[in-house]
């Protein structure tokens, strides 16, 4: 498959999948929790979060991070996105008013709330898995 087809397949299961697992490493072992993502018109990744988070201290002491996004658990054959990335933690409120839904409401008081930031996640590689007889397929960024 060509770059341009690879890209096209990978931004689809990005724009068709919010849920995935986001893996940290602390003390050389991955920690690793379901989040929901969205996307920009590119392959970044962003996952609200809280400042006080295990997660959020993790990614301060070590940036890698490792996503797996899109499977839909029916069996063989089900297309899914393997990322290795670095992530950085955002407090701008333009990317905190793009991510807010209602939802969030359970762990936060509101779009300003203090605690309330945002993990944005910068695909070095991104691995296609499960799509066809050519994968696994990997986009180099």
């Amino acid at each position: 498959m060509n770059q341009e087809e690879l890209r096209k397949k990978i931004y689809h299961i990005m724009d068709q999948h919010k849920v995935g697992t986001l893996a940290t490493v602390k003390g050389n072992k991955p920690h690793t929790r379901y989040m929901t993502f969205s996307n920009d018109d590119e392959f970044t990744f962003y996952t609200p979060t809280n400042k006080e988070t295990h997660k959020a201290e993790e990614i301060d002491e070590n940036p890698h991070v490792h996503i797996l996004i899109g499977y839909e658990g029916e069996g063989y054959g089900d297309s899914y996105l393997e990322v290795e990335g670095q992530a950085k933690i955002r407090d701008d409120q333009k990317i905190k008013d793009w991510l807010w839904t209602e939802q969030m409401e359970r762990w936060f008081s509101g779009k300003g709330d203090p605690e309330y930031i945002v993990l944005e996640i910068y695909p070095e590689s991104i691995r296609l898995m499960n799509a066809d007889a050519d994968t696994p397929e990997t986009l180099e960024l």
